[in-house]
């Protein structure tokens, strides 16, 4: 199974378990049907705003569409790898390749507040950036390479060992610079 499936698998899931149909879902988390059958299907690589408000809209974190078998007990990712990898594309509507690659830091840790990735982050696939925002903060920090975010009006360039700290709210977008890079990522988003 694709890792577009894991994520579309679990929402089809929970959304069936709350007896909630994909238009239900659409109307509560702010984002049409066709996104959300899309998704469920395993034919777009989601992106993370919708991701946030279809999450929220069900009623779960962010983390429960990655999650496998929850549990209290520490999670421990080795070389800063997790078992799955879940692929964004950023804020590309229908886009069907990746420029976000997130391993999850707390995969599977029932209860948690926020969401830890290691993120490989390649370069946009157009030009045009689309800003987006959702509820909560995002700490980064640059393990390799070059990232550019536009945050508002402004842009933030940082390199290996900056971070940033943001209110997510404020529309935002995260690219590389030139060539692929890394950072840690730390999202919490209250739902």
């Amino acid at each position: 199974m694709s890792e577009k499936n894991l994520i579309g698998n679990k929402i089809r899931q929970i959304r069936e378990t709350q007896e909630m149909s994909v238009e239900d879902l659409a109307q509560a988390s702010n984002t049409n049907a066709e996104l959300i059958g899309e998704l469920e299907k395993g034919a777009l690589i989601p992106s993370l705003t919708p991701l946030l408000q279809i999450a929220r809209a069900l009623g779960v974190r962010l983390g429960t569409f990655l999650d496998d078998a929850p549990h209290n007990a520490p999670v421990i990712a080795r070389s800063g790898r997790s078992a799955n990898v879940v692929r964004f594309s950023g804020n590309c509507e229908k886009c069907k390749t990746s420029t976000l690659d997130f391993f999850s830091l707390a995969r599977d840790k029932a209860d948690r507040h926020m969401e830890p990735f290691l993120i490989d982050v390649h370069p946009p696939q157009s030009e045009e950036a689309k800003l987006s925002s959702h509820e909560g903060e995002e700490f980064i920090y640059v393990l390799k390479g070059a990232i550019e975010i536009l945050y508002g009006k402004d842009k933030y360039n940082l390199t290996a060992g900056d971070s940033i700290y943001y209110d997510s709210v404020v529309p935002h977008h995260v690219h590389a610079v030139d060539a692929d890079a890394q950072i840690l990522a730390v999202v919490y988003a209250p739902f």
